[in-house]
């Protein structure tokens, strides 16, 4: 059971201060504590994907006003899958505050990318029922940052850059291969490695080898490139 110190902590880190602490509370449970009197955080998940959609949607056709439907929507795709919203999800330390059944605790819940993706969408839904939209829009676009800004690039097919920089070196395309699997079969989390010839390597994870092995190869030229 987390204290209230700790609750306190994680929404200054958020940036917002919840008029009904219950709500944040039910953000953070998840289904492996969850019991019919402590619901979990799956059905304000499902609230806060849609509510980070539209946040999303409506801030990338206010930066570009001539970007096309094609253009706009690999860019959105980017900014809400479940990757980003891990990688922000451990920049404000939610899963500090995950209440986990003691399985997922063991297994290291707190770091695993479905469950800290899946928080934060929780979390903005609590946002957004304690709230309103303009202030969940207003601790969205804080906490995603520059990450608009970079969009663009970061939309880029990172396989496919990944290979045309592997042969710009002279090397053979880079490999993938499963690392591992968790979670039940009806939401499976994939981990994939990719390697170049040369040896160095990466791990990506996702609910989807191909998500997964974007998320590698993502990662693996961030390395590179440095």
């Amino acid at each position: 059971m987390k204290t209230a110190r700790e609750l306190a902590a994680f929404e200054a880190r958020l940036g917002h201060s919840f008029s009904d602490p219950a709500l944040l509370i039910r953000a953070l449970t998840h289904s492996s504590i969850s019991t019919e009197q402590r619901p979990s955080n799956e059905r304000l998940e499902f609230l806060g994907d849609r509510v980070l959609g539209l946040v999303m949607a409506q801030a990338l056709m206010q930066g570009d006003r001539k970007a096309a439907e094609g253009q706009l929507a690999p860019r959105f795709n980017a900014l809400v899958r479940k990757e980003t919203c891990a990688e922000i999800a451990r920049e404000i330390g939610l899963g500090e505050v995950l209440r986990l059944g003691k399985s997922e605790r063991m297994t290291g819940g707190r770091r695993k990318l479905a469950l800290l993706g899946d928080g934060l969408e929780a979390v903005i839904a609590a946002l957004y029922l304690d709230a309103g939209l303009e202030v969940a829009r207003e601790v969205i676009l804080r906490l995603w940052g520059d990450r608009l800004d970079r969009v663009a690039d970061d939309a880029r097919d990172a396989k496919t850059v990944l290979q045309e920089w592997a042969q710009a070196q002279g090397m053979a395309p880079p490999t993938y291969k499963v690392e591992g699997r968790t979670g039940p079969d009806h939401a499976p989390v994939f981990v994939i490695r990719a390697t170049l010839p040369d040896g160095r390597s990466s791990t990506g994870e996702a609910t989807s080898k191909r998500a997964a092995e974007q998320a590698a190869a993502r990662i693996l030229l961030d390395e590179v490139t440095r």
